[in-house]
């Protein structure tokens, strides 16, 4: 009686997650690769004929100097993510259930409240009045207000606050999976702790580290609310030519073209996630 209960289930289950896939991921992303090889159209947005000027466009070094610097703060903000998570998530995985728990806790409250309201309160710590400038300048570091806010510096402090957790959990997760007898085995073999490190703790953790490298830098290209609020005019991302190209410069092709680009180096941290688990699949089999 339960498996024949349970046919049916597992039926529907399938049918519900396969029908998700195809109508709100593979059919809208279809529907944006053909946008991005249309022809813009100012009354009606896309028309025929086919081409890939969109394509070509964003080697335009106007594009080409925002993508490349969307990227570099992007890679920064991945950086700094991964240097305050990879210490936290080790240090937080030796730690006692209650207190892991605690802290995964704290590490998570902040979801709870929208990430657009998180950046308006950062916003009120860096500004020339914020609250930062005024206890520096009541303690006497500083004369005069520093200039934090709308800079370049200001949208990757704004990544890295909102980001860091998706960095850190990854972490923790192939912490906590990591086999304590292998660093035992280690050091019984004669290897100090920054041997062991470097060959063994380092590439053991790989793949969690390389999962959080696709869970920042990629999101961090397309917070475009962030670089808005934050950043000001001179410090775009990805996400926000993306935005202003859809809404304000209607050139739909093109906005989808910038969407393309992400999508494909999203692919590309994938594949580079499933060869490095493979590998260390293969040596643990070795």
């Amino acid at each position: 009686m339960h498996r024949v209960l349970q046919q049916p289930f597992k039926t529907a289950v399938l049918v519900l997650v396969w029908g998700w896939l195809l109508l709100l991921v593979l059919i809208p992303n279809l529907l944006v690769v053909g946008a991005s090889v249309m022809t813009r159209d100012p009354g009606t947005f896309l028309s025929l004929p086919l081409n890939l000027d969109s394509y070509r466009q964003l080697f335009d070094p106007l594009y080409l100097d925002v993508f490349l610097n969307s990227l570099y703060m992007a890679g920064m903000t991945t950086f700094f993510c991964l240097l305050i998570g990879y210490p936290f998530a080790w240090a937080l995985s030796g730690l006692g259930k209650q207190r892991q728990t605690l802290l995964i806790f704290l590490l998570i409250v902040p979801f709870w409240t929208n990430s657009l309201v998180r950046t308006y309160a950062l916003k009120l710590l860096l500004a020339t009045n914020g609250l930062i400038n005024n206890a520096l300048m009541a303690v006497g570091l500083i004369d005069e207000p520093l200039k934090m806010l709308y800079t370049e510096g200001a949208v990757i402090i704004g990544l890295v606050y909102l980001l860091l957790p998706f960095m850190i959990l990854p972490l923790y997760s192939v912490f906590e999976d990591l086999r304590q007898e292998l660093l035992m085995a280690s050091h019984d073999l004669g290897a100090g702790k920054l041997s062991t490190f470097l060959h063994v703790t380092v590439p053991l953790t790989l793949p969690g580290v390389l999962a959080g490298v696709m869970l920042v830098l990629l999101p961090a290209m397309g917070l475009f609310f962030v670089a808005d609020i934050l950043g000001g005019a001179r410090n775009l991302l990805v996400g926000n030519v993306i935005k202003n190209q859809f809404l304000d410069a209607r050139d739909w092709p093109f906005g989808a073209a910038a969407s393309i680009l992400l999508t494909v180096a999203m692919a590309v941290l994938l594949f580079a996630h499933r060869l490095s688990q493979r590998r260390l699949g293969e040596e643990a089999q070795t």
